[in-house]
This record gives C-alpha cells, structure tokens and sequence, in this order.
C-alpha cells in the first residue's frame, strides 16, 4: 500500500515537471506572461503607450477645432480696427484740407499749378497739399505733433490735388477757368493701400 502511494506521488511529480516543461518549450509561457502583465495594467487603470499616442493625436486634433474661431476672430477684430484707423486718418487729413481756403489768401502768387508756392513751408491753401506724404511712424495729428500711439506705427499716407473741370465749363487746359480741385486722400499700411478718400472742392 505504501509503495503504491509511492508510484503515484511520483507520477505525479513528473505530471507537474512535464505540465511546466512542455510550456518552456514551446514559449508559451512567456506569452502568458506578457497576457498576465497586460490584466494587471489594465486592471490598475494605466494606458500602453499606443493609447497615450492615440489620446494626444484625438486631443490635438479636438483642440485645433475649438481654438480655430478664436483666431479668425482675432485677424478679423484686427483687419476691422487697421481699417477703422485707416478711414479716420483718411477723413481727418481730408478735413484738414478742405478747410483751407481755394486760392492763396494774400493772392500774391497764383499760378495754378498745384503745390505750395516759392517752397513755402506753410499750407495756407488747397493746392499747397499736392505732393503731401507722412511716412510710417510719422503721421501728424490736426496740430501737427506726431502720433505716438504704437497702433499707428506701421501707418502712412498721402494727398494730391488737381485742378479739374466739370461739363458745361472750360476745358482743363485752361486751369484759371477751372473752378474745382479733385483732392484725393490715400492711407497705406506697412505700404499697402486700405483707405482712399476723393473730394471735389468747389471755388466759392
């Protein structure tokens, strides 16, 4: 009785040898090992490196879409506010012209040729304004002090003047007959054009 407990015991000792062995062999333990260790990181709640990958490329995807409005709103806000900037330069110098009187207060010197007249330096009528320009940097307000603001820093501008005539008057080679100015105002920023204002004068 005993030695038959014997036999078994030790048939079954080979039994695990053989159950353990067989395995090895064909690599199938290290297969349940890896399959063991993925259980216990997917039953501790972590992410394999693949799902890390994955999240980031859906969350930067999902945040390029939501953060797209925002930014057309920005260069749209932007682009409005140049714009707006740009049509009040425009009709403040446009203003400034239109107020100075048609002919040379003191009529000394009246030749009808636009610009200001011996190189004056003054702008005491309409036509002196020909040719005017304000570099970037460097536009005046209605006092003639420069404006600082960085917001008008990449802006400039320009004005010209020519006599002209309308119908039912004398042609425009005969600029003493010609009762207007065709003034016109041109904004630039960062030397391109977004503003232009033209305005007939009549001589009153």
């Amino acid at each position: 009785m005993t030695e038959d407990r014997r036999q078994n015991s030790m048939g079954g000792s080979v039994k695990r040898s053989l159950a353990m062995a067989i395995p090895k062999a064909f690599g199938f333990e290290a297969a349940t090992q890896r399959s063991t260790s993925d259980e216990r990181r997917a039953m501790s709640g972590g992410f394999t490196l693949a799902e890390a990958i994955m999240a980031t490329v859906v969350l930067s995807i999902a945040a390029a879409g939501v953060l797209l409005p925002f930014t057309s709103g920005a260069r749209v806000r932007a682009e409005g506010l140049r714009r707006t900037l740009a049509a009040n330069l425009a009709s403040d110098l446009m203003e400034q012209i239109a107020t100075k009187p048609f002919h040379d207060p003191d009529g000394s010197y009246y030749d009808y040729n636009p610009g200001p007249d011996g190189g004056e330096a003054i702008f005491d009528n309409i036509d002196d304004y020909h040719g005017y320009s304000e570099a970037e940097g460097q536009i005046r307000d209605a006092a003639g002090a420069v404006i600082t603001d960085s917001n008008y820093a990449k802006f400039s501008r320009t004005a010209t003047c020519e006599y002209v005539t309308v119908p039912q008057q004398p042609p425009q080679s005969e600029p003493e007959k010609c009762n207007f100015i065709l003034v016109t105002v041109k904004v630039q920023y960062n030397g391109l054009e977004i503003a232009i204002i033209n305005r007939l004068v009549a001589d009153k």
